[in-house]
């Protein structure tokens, strides 16, 4: 939600983008892209990564409406669209997952324009959001997940703190941002878990296990305190940079890169990590659905996928049952 007295980051950024020089662009299409992202920020709760990929599909569309339809996109039709879509496949050579994210926008966006009384047609009704094939997450061996929780190089001076964090990302499945977000009031000591606040502003309680706890208590006794005392910052947020400040989702993912090429281990990212744990819970006979309800997916469908990510169980399946192994 947008809090009174700061700029408003939906209005500067599509009229930003939007221009006073496209013929077409109005302040219609502007007005109707700010109500709509100012639904899903206050009223669905998603996250800010979602709204800013809202507001861009949007005034991506609204901008080739003006410039090669010149019409208004609350006024467009299914001629319209249909070249929309053939010039992210063709001109722009879209992946087809990028043009699928497009139409899940502009369908959201119709729906929503209708139901205020934004437009009089769904120029989207028609369009199927099709189903693209998912590519299997990468996933780490055992193996390689203790080389990289030793990877932390003992005399760096955040050794502490990136020992925690990746501690963390392992024992608890955490995306970047939900790591990033992590107070200390989010910590509970005494009952060995963390409360978390994910996607659609969603909670939910996940353990921590003793080795990512352990981690977790000494940097925040031994170093926390120093970092705060560089600048005298005050902040709840458990990680902090080397100034104080409380760190981003940026700064993990290129810190979780250095540390993996010093392990000599090739790039890993945030949801490497979480693909990892993911995998492994299940591998040692974790339920499925107790996995989805740690990693905070809304559909089991989506934690499935890491069914089919253990070759060696996998493996044992097809040489146990298969008629010739």
């Amino acid at each position: 939600m947008v809090k009174s007295g700061s700029a408003n980051p939906i209005n500067s950024t599509v009229s930003a983008a939007a221009g006073d020089t496209i013929s077409g662009f109005g302040p219609e299409d502007i007005a109707a892209i700010q109500q709509f992202c100012l639904y899903v920020d206050t009223e669905l709760g998603l996250s800010a990564n979602t709204l800013a990929a809202y507001r861009t599909d949007l005034t991506d569309w609204a901008l080739f409406c003006a410039g090669h339809a010149s019409k208004r996109m609350i006024e467009a039709d299914d001629r319209v669209v249909s070249a929309y879509l053939r010039h992210l496949g063709e001109d722009r050579q879209m992946q087809s997952s990028s043009v699928l994210r497009h139409v899940a926008s502009m369908k959201m966006f119709y729906r929503f324009a209708i139901s205020r009384g934004l437009c009089a047609i769904n120029p989207t009704e028609l369009l199927e959001t099709a189903h693209v094939w998912r590519k299997l997450p990468d996933v780490l061996a055992r193996g390689q997940m203790e080389k990289l929780l030793q990877a932390v190089q003992p005399g760096h001076p955040l050794c502490l703190r990136d020992q925690a964090i990746v501690e963390l990302f392992y024992a608890c499945g955490l995306r970047a941002s939900e790591l990033a977000d992590l107070t200390l009031d989010d910590v509970h000591w005494d009952l060995g878990v963390i409360r978390v606040i994910g996607k659609g502003r969603k909670e939910r309680i996940i353990p921590v296990g003793l080795p990512a706890l352990q981690a977790l208590e000494k940097y925040v006794r031994d170093l926390r305190p120093r970092l705060l005392a560089v600048k005298g910052y005050r902040t709840q947020r458990v990680f902090l940079s080397r100034s104080g400040r409380p760190i981003n989702r940026i700064v993990l993912w290129q810190r979780l890169a250095q540390i993996s090429r010093a392990g000599g281990l090739r790039h890993i990212h945030p949801h490497t990590l979480r693909h990892t744990f993911a995998t492994h819970l299940l591998s040692g006979g974790a339920d499925l659905r107790v996995v989805q309800e740690l990693l905070g997916h809304s559909n089991v469908g989506t934690t499935q996928l890491y069914t089919h990510v253990d070759a060696d169980r996998l493996k044992a399946v097809h040489l146990k049952h298969h008629p010739r192994p």
